[in-house]
């Protein structure tokens, strides 16, 4: 780790891999020789368009997806995704189901609620989203337009681990806090969104990978921004894009690659998030794990301590450290180690240490 650089355990926007920001840092005052920074350039730019494509390409080929699927970048976030997916696949005849496993799956149903058009197919609301709910408990109702899920609950730290079975009904997954971490046979989700700020890039750019079939209709009555088909159509440059999100997006799909894709990730997310749950699970409940052991989250670790008094020494404590970003969402309370693709294993080694020696000095 660089000496001006802390270990950065936050939620999103959160840590980015070293090497793509030199490299963004490098070319940023002339990009591809054209004299202006990437920030500068027109999106209709040759340049821009080269570094747009590759991107979308460089996804695809991530998740072993072919050209059924497309790849938009909108802005808005995931937040104006909960609205785009109901307002385009669901009505008040044909509801969008949804699972609710944390806060943001509650709040994209909320907003198909607003719209007359939300359903409740599961809930681990009862349980303060300790767990996420099984294939058991997901009951599909008759009118069922698609189920949505989200993937990872960055608050609470839990994440699937199947994939949901929904027949004939198209499955819709927010994935933005644990995109391209692992494989997954994608090809299951008819439409995946994520708001990148979290593990692929800045804030600013949502990333949505769809089957075309699914994109290539929107209700007549939608605005313009509203309607999927209308990025479909100008591959995501009706007006200006994110560019420089986009440009960052790319640059980490790139940088995943070398890596050796997402089995590589996989391996070293599950090590990472190892250290972590053994430092919990051998502090003889000084620390308390948030989220159900069959339901623990790779990407978030969340945990509390004996008081509120020993958690804010404990975030004080880890900063001196070098170990930032810690505490935890305000509706849980106590710890958050946000350890997504870019934390290095020595980042979770370090925070797994300081744990177990603030245990010993403050039991």
């Amino acid at each position: 780790m660089e000496a001006n650089r802390i270990y950065n355990f936050n939620p999103g926007p959160s840590m980015l891999p070293l090497e793509v920001l030199k490299e963004a840092q490098a070319e940023f005052l002339n990009f591809q020789n054209t004299g202006m920074s990437i920030l500068e350039i027109s999106h209709r730019a040759p340049a821009y368009d080269a570094v747009h494509n590759q991107a979308k390409a460089d996804i695809l080929e991530l998740m072993g997806l072919g050209d059924d699927y497309e790849v938009l970048f909108i802005q808005g976030g995931a937040s104006m995704q909960f609205d785009m997916v109901a307002m385009n696949f669901a009505t008040p005849e044909q509801r969008g189901n949804y699972v609710l496993s944390g806060s943001f799956a509650s709040k994209a149903c909320k907003e198909a609620e607003i719209l007359d058009r939300g359903y409740v197919a599961a809930s681990s609301k009862d349980t303060n989203f300790k767990h996420i709910p099984t294939q058991e408990e997901i009951k599909l109702s008759d009118d069922a337009a698609y189920l949505h899920v989200c993937y990872n609950n960055t608050i609470y730290g839990t994440e699937y681990h199947y994939i949901p079975e929904t027949g004939n009904v198209p499955l819709i997954a927010d994935m933005s806090s644990d995109i391209l971490s692992r494989p997954l046979d994608f090809s299951k989700f008819s439409l995946i969104y994520a708001g990148v700020q979290k593990n692929l890039g800045p804030a600013g750019v949502a990333l949505v990978v769809a089957r075309r079939s699914m994109l290539e209709k929107s209700p007549e009555n939608l605005p313009t921004m509203l309607r999927y088909d209308t990025y479909y159509k100008k591959n995501s440059l009706y007006n200006t894009p994110p560019a420089f999100g986009i440009y960052m997006v790319g640059k980490t799909a790139k940088w995943i690659k070398a890596q050796g894709g997402l089995e590589v990730m996989a391996e070293r997310n599950k090590k990472k998030a190892a250290l972590v749950y053994a430092a919990i699970d051998s502090s003889n409940g000084f620390y308390a794990g948030h989220a159900d052991k069959d339901s623990r989250s790779f990407m978030n670790v969340t945990f509390r301590l004996p008081n509120e008094e020993l958690e804010k020494k404990f975030v004080a404590e880890a900063l001196e450290q070098q170990l930032g970003g810690v505490k935890g969402h305000r509706s849980v309370g106590g710890m958050r180690a946000s350890i997504y693709n870019a934390m290095p294993y020595e980042g979770c080694e370090k925070l797994a240490d300081f744990m177990e020696k603030f245990r010993k000095a403050n039991a």
